[in-house]
């Protein structure tokens, strides 16, 4: 099993990466002049997908590009990442293999090599990552950064991910005019290189990944920042939504603010300089989408004109046990 994930993900050896595969430990040094951007991420059966549902080679890659999100999210390149296996026994043959296609294909992609992990026999399907990244210092967008009067933006288009997953519980994900809409929830593309963008051109007072939904993670840089925000429905990068997707009782607002899996960016950006930001780049489109202003929580401005408040209403691990 363990030869197996040495042939399928990359494990180069470089002049930061000294000692990889084959030793206890792995080790390790960064550039002259750069420190470490360091997250975890793990990926577990029954909790953040289904084995019958979603594909072995979306499920590797997924892991890869949701951990890799959080790097991107401080303006950190990805460089290596650990991998803690758990598997049943059963899925240690073609499912792995196929997870492992999936989980190179994000590797190379991102630029990530495989330094070291664990492996172990579990009832449920872990994937457990922790992945290092490289930025310089003092270049790293913290989400405390945020101003009164810095701008909102946000890339992509939101409840996409959101999007898929409904299709696919719905049990829709099988005929081909519905399949287009799950890309977003199989394949996330986090926007890493425009992360890298903002921090290395220091425009970003606050940034971070969308992953639990807008109105979580919004909160969450307004409570790291001190401050409050309020965003417009009108210039929400909804997804598009056709008769038939309407007809299941969607509503796009409500997936933009409250789907998570999107795995794009929010950041902040001083008015002085939001000249600077243009409506895409990279292939990513950004979009503006409000400003920070004094208090605390997020208002939302709706298309009749009212001022209302945003409960967080996005993933919450733990919401239903309190």
């Amino acid at each position: 099993m363990v030869a197996r994930v040495r042939r399928a993900l990359p494990t180069r050896v470089s002049g930061e990466l000294r000692v990889a595969l084959g030793d206890d430990s792995a080790i390790l040094r960064p550039k002259r002049g750069n420190e470490w951007a360091i997250s975890t991420d793990a990926l577990i059966e029954g909790m953040h997908f289904l084995p019958e549902t979603h594909p072995p080679n979306a499920v590797g890659y997924k892991a890869i590009a949701r951990a890799t999100s959080d790097l991107g999210a401080m303006g950190a390149r990805p460089r290596f990442f650990f991998l803690n296996l758990a598997l049943p026994s059963r899925r240690t043959g073609r499912w792995l293999d196929g997870c492992l296609r999936g989980m190179a294909r994000a590797a190379r992609r991102y630029g990530l090599t495989l330094a070291g992990g664990d492996t172990s026999r579990s009832k449920a399907i872990t994937l457990n990552l922790t992945v290092l990244g490289e930025i310089p210092l003092g270049l790293a967008v913290l989400r405390s950064g945020a101003r009164t009067g810095d701008w909102i933006f946000a890339t992509g288009k939101l409840g996409a991910a959101e999007l898929g997953l409904e299709i696919m519980m719905r049990g829709l994900s099988r005929q081909a005019g519905w399949r287009k809409f799950l890309r977003a929830q199989l394949y996330p593309e986090p926007p890493v290189e425009l992360g890298l963008w903002l921090a290395g051109n220091r425009l970003a007072s606050a940034m971070m990944d969308l992953s639990d939904g807008l109105s979580t993670d919004l909160a969450r840089l307004c409570s790291a920042s001190g401050v409050g925000a309020r965003i417009s429905a009108v210039r929400m990068p909804v997804v598009g939504m056709s008769e038939s997707i309407q007809r299941l009782g969607l509503q796009p607002i409500k997936l933009a603010l409250h789907g998570g899996e999107d795995y794009q960016l929010l950041f902040t950006v001083p008015r002085g300089l939001t000249s600077r930001i243009p409506a895409r780049r990279t292939g990513v489109q950004i979009t503006r989408i409000g400003e920070i202003v004094p208090g605390r929580g997020v208002e939302l401005a709706t298309e009749d004109g009212r001022v209302v408040h945003v409960e967080r209403r996005g993933w919450d691990h733990f919401a239903r046990h309190r």
